[in-house]
């Protein structure tokens, strides 16, 4: 077994591919009016509008609800320069969380939300 894809359910498919291509420059695999697959390297990540990620699920995806409020999802993403790849989420109108700092697991982290209230860790193994 291995985990090949992780899916985000999305409000507006257009500004969540915008967004994560200015934050992480991953290049779309596929690209659907409803479904859009970005490379993330050792794993893709599927961008899919709500009321169509909704249907496959046979009921409605929640949102995250209020603004600032996040899912229950987080993707936390190795980076060796953490610093621009801090800059680039900034760029790309994440929400910063948690500043970047070193987290009990040894890691230097910092937590962003993308514009669906996703939680986004970038990562870089404290020196």
């Amino acid at each position: 077994m291995r985990l090949e894809i992780v899916i985000l359910a999305v409000d507006d498919l257009a500004r969540a591919v915008e967004f994560y291509r200015r934050a992480f420059d991953w290049p779309a695999l596929v690209s659907a009016p409803v479904y859009v697959e970005l490379d993330a390297g050792s794993v893709r990540v599927g961008l899919y509008d709500r009321a169509g990620f909704s249907r496959n699920i046979g009921g409605v995806a929640s949102t995250a609800g209020t603004a600032g409020a996040s899912t229950r999802t987080e993707l936390y993403i190795r980076v060796d320069d953490l610093h621009s790849a801090i800059d680039c989420l900034d760029a790309a109108g994440a929400s910063c969380v948690s500043a970047a700092q070193i987290r009990p697991w040894g890691d230097e982290a910092a937590y962003f939300l993308d514009p669906d209230g996703n939680v986004i860790a970038v990562a870089r193994t404290a020196a």
